[in-house]
């Protein structure tokens, strides 16, 4: 689990990022799911948008992605959604 401090800091880290995944009509799906794990594994800090024809809740899409890649969600702000998860082979983020 993350610190509040730990929170604030990959806030701050992801201010910057725009999102690079898009949850749509369908919702989550099991590609989507092992693709974003892979981008995780490259980046550590990643943004989803979530489209405006997506019928599930946003809480609900952040839970499904956090259970799928095992990532923590750092934040849910508007329509996007905030992954970290550690890297195993390419850490590039040190947390405070």
């Amino acid at each position: 689990m993350l610190t509040g401090k730990q929170k604030r800091f990959l806030r701050s880290k992801a201010h910057h990022l725009k999102p690079i995944f898009q949850v749509g009509k369908i919702g989550v799906n099991d590609n989507m799911i092992v693709q974003i794990n892979e981008a995780l594994e490259k980046r550590e800090l990643i943004k989803v948008s979530i489209l405006q024809n997506c019928m599930e809740d946003k809480d609900a899409i952040a839970e499904q992605l956090q259970e799928g890649t095992h990532a923590e969600i750092v934040q849910i702000i508007g329509n996007n959604i905030v992954l970290y998860k550690e890297s195993e082979e390419n850490k590039q983020i040190q947390l405070p």
